[in-house]
């Protein structure tokens, strides 16, 4: 770059002998001046490392609209929290219970044995029994993923109206799940009272096969077989019981 400036100061200053009215006819004129080069230069830096962070949209296919965790950095959701804290998100947020079919999870069952706590009381349960017997619908979500913010009141809404036709149950993603009062907090700000489990141990997901992207959403048929995997962001509990009726065969 420097040798290529030292050729154009060459230029402009003339070679000896030479008028600088001659000169100044026979050089090129340059469409860009050294500083315009320059700003251009900036301005499509800066345009780069803006479309780089930007936020994906979420209007564009079924697979759009989801975040991928960022690994190995500290997270301000896995911060300890005390009781007196627990105690008071619990009473702001109004969980719903956790599903309790009553029902004896199928051999095939790909939940049983797959034990979460229930954010309703932070107790543990065994998901394959609590869910034993009835189609299922699963969301993942996570408190750092934006879309899933959007979808969420959702799902509430469906379940309201599947009532016991299917069963709806969230699950918060193993990262941040640690940190209940955060997720708590989450709820109560958005007014979400749905069903959900922490999946602290990663095994509700490990178990359904689910990718790394929030929100998704599992289907699980009666028998504890995964129907479908949807990795896609709802936008109408209406889009969700189409999927419903589609895949697991009940209409809402």
């Amino acid at each position: 770059m420097s040798e290529q400036f030292d050729a154009d100061d060459a230029r402009d200053s003339g070679a000896p002998g030479e008028t600088p009215s001659a000169h100044a006819a026979s050089r090129r004129p340059s469409r860009f001046p050294p500083a315009a080069r320059w700003t251009i230069v900036f301005v499509i830096v800066m345009i780069a490392m803006i479309v780089a962070i930007w936020p994906r949209g979420e209007d564009s296919s079924d697979s759009d609209g989801y975040t991928e965790p960022v690994a190995g950095a500290p997270r301000a959701t896995d911060a300890p929290v005390s009781d007196e804290e627990l105690a008071q998100a619990h009473r702001e947020a109004k969980i719903a219970p956790c599903p309790n079919t009553g029902g004896t999870p199928a051999a095939q069952s790909v939940l049983a044995g797959v034990t979460a706590p229930c954010l309703a009381t932070g107790t543990g349960i065994d998901v394959g029994v609590a869910t034993a017997g009835k189609p299922l619908v699963i969301n993942i979500w996570a408190v750092w993923c934006y879309q899933c913010r959007k979808e969420l009141p959702y799902f509430e809404e469906f379940a309201r109206t599947a009532g016991d036709r299917v069963s709806v149950l969230g699950v918060h993603a193993e990262q941040g799940a640690s940190n209940p009062v955060l997720v708590l907090k989450y709820l109560t700000e958005i007014g979400v009272h749905l069903p959900s489990v922490l999946d602290t141990k990663g095994q509700v997901e490990a178990a359904i096969g689910s990718p790394p992207l929030f929100p998704c959403t599992v289907l699980i048929r009666a028998d504890g077989t995964v129907a479908k995997i949807l990795p896609r962001l709802f936008h109408s509990p209406e889009e969700i019981a189409d999927v419903v009726d589609e895949h697991l065969g009940v209409r809402v």
